[in-house]
């Protein structure tokens, strides 16, 4: 089998693959029959360049087409794509690149200083250029066959490699359907830039599993400018990092969005304020979902049930998974989109969390994220939700700090919207507004403030950096 090129090849020629929305706003769109072509040429050029089945091949584009006929061209040809950010600095890459033991990358002109900046001795690709070789057939790969490799995003340590067999790409099917939600004939955008792992599988496969048409957009995130593309183009699927819809929601007014069906969000957890608020502004519930690198997507808002604000949903349909000693669970053999050399028993996540009555799953923390004080466990997603809903506030973070008396208390991080100041007595109308919405325990007793807060690529916060710091 392979899916990639069944899955490009089965589709209509003439449908719309891609939408692409260049830095300077220049439109471009890219049918299967057109895609199809540009990846068999590009295995025939990578295989032309001595580049064989399971050789590790690292891409470095934007939010662009290119970027795409890179990852299915690789795929295709039965290589293993290691996709990178293109916020990686050089350092950063050469240590993927080292581990890796990637024989080539495919990159451009905006990104090829980095490449050499990184020391990188094997084959450079020109990612830019239309491959001249003849179209190569799509090599014959077993689900167990290696695909990709996605780095974790450092939110508790180093980032670390995962490898993804070819299962990972057809195991999408089950998101795609119950949580995802594109049909036929819509637009679907995912905003996730290459070299997240929800990008892997959200950017390009949900979409086309599910009919749509995948929209890019090269460029840096823009409250207004999000907006402005959503309306224009008419986008019917949404997915997005909650850093960036707390940031639309907080700075943007959102005005219409007739076209807009579906939205959902992961990464993170989403606070129920920002939910409730887009979903005052336009009349759509946000779909929070959860996974991890290792995983893929676990669970999901499910698709025509109230949403539960501040939730992360379900498990998706046929995925064991169930709290144990307050950590989230699962049977690998349940996860279509484990990686390679899945545990024999139970896969522990690391993630504090708990169930209600009807199954519906809350997460609390990262087991190292939470607060324990005075004897009470706190969980910092309760403790920012409440400071986000603040009128004055942007985005906050909820940290552990010593206390010799209750061993730990909850310090915040707080970013404040603009023309707000931090004061005293600001401190104590923040304090007093955690109290009126949490458990009075809970209240950050430290308030600190900032003007950002220390993210991966993906969005998410850093909360290891912000309790080393003084």
């Amino acid at each position: 089998m392979n899916f990639i090129a069944q899955l490009i090849e089965e589709s209509a020629p003439g449908g719309h693959a891609l939408i692409a929305i260049g830095e300077q706003g220049e439109r471009s769109e890219v049918t299967f029959g057109a895609l199809a072509e540009r990846t068999a040429r590009l295995s025939g050029h990578l295989a032309a360049l001595g580049l064989a089945r399971g050789d590790v091949v690292v891409t470095l584009l934007g939010s662009r087409p290119e970027w795409v006929y890179a990852m299915c061209g690789s795929l295709r040809g039965g290589l293993v794509v290691l996709p990178c950010a293109e916020q990686l600095r050089a350092a950063d890459l050469a240590k993927r690149l080292e581990i890796s033991g990637a024989r080539a990358v495919i990159t451009d002109s905006r990104n090829l200083a980095t490449v050499e900046q990184a020391g990188f001795t094997g084959i450079v690709v020109d990612g830019g250029q239309p491959p001249q070789a003849d179209p190569a057939p799509a090599a014959d790969l077993d689900e167990r066959d290696p695909a990709l490799m996605l780095f974790t995003s450092g939110t508790s340590g180093a980032p670390k490699p995962i490898l993804h067999g070819q299962r990972f790409l057809s195991g999408q099917t089950v998101q795609a359907e119950h949580w995802f939600g594109a049909q036929p004939g819509e637009v679907a955008w995912c905003t996730g830039t290459s070299g997240w792992s929800k990008s892997a599988r959200n950017v390009f496969l949900a979409p086309w599993l599910g009919g749509a048409t995948a929209l890019l957009e090269d460029a840096r995130f823009d409250p207004a400018r999000r907006l402005e593309t959503l309306q224009r183009e008419r986008v019917n699927v949404l997915c997005m990092a909650p850093t960036e819809y707390r940031a639309l929601v907080k700075r943007t007014d959102l005005g219409e969005l007739p076209d807009l069906r579906h939205a959902v969000a992961a990464g993170e957890p989403l606070n129920p304020e920002v939910i409730r608020a887009f979903h005052a502004a336009t009349g759509i519930e946000i779909h929070d979902g959860y996974g991890q690198t290792e995983t893929g997507a676990l669970t999901g808002m499910p698709i025509g049930a109230p949403v539960r604000p501040g939730s992360m949903g379900k498990p998706l349909p046929g995925i064991d998974a169930w709290v144990e000693d307050g950590e989230l669970c699962v049977a690998p053999e349940s996860v279509p989109t484990f990686s390679l050399g899945a545990p024999d028993g139970p896969w522990r996540t690391g993630d504090r969390v708990r169930e209600d009555e009807e199954g519906y799953l809350w997460f609390e923390g990262r087991a190292d994220d939470v607060i324990i004080s005075a004897g009470y466990r706190i969980g910092p997603f309760e403790v920012e939700s409440a400071l986000i809903s603040h009128a004055s506030v942007l985005e906050a973070a909820a940290v552990a700090a010593p206390d010799e008396l209750r061993g730990q208390i909850v310090r915040a991080i707080v970013v404040l919207r603009d023309g707000v100041e931090p004061c005293p007595a600001l401190t104590r109308e923040l304090q007093e507004h955690v109290k009126d919405l949490t458990a009075p325990y809970k209240y950050p007793r430290v308030i600190d403030y900032a003007p950002s807060l220390p993210k991966t690529a993906s969005g998410k916060i850093q909360r290891a950096l912000l309790r080393a710091a003084p």
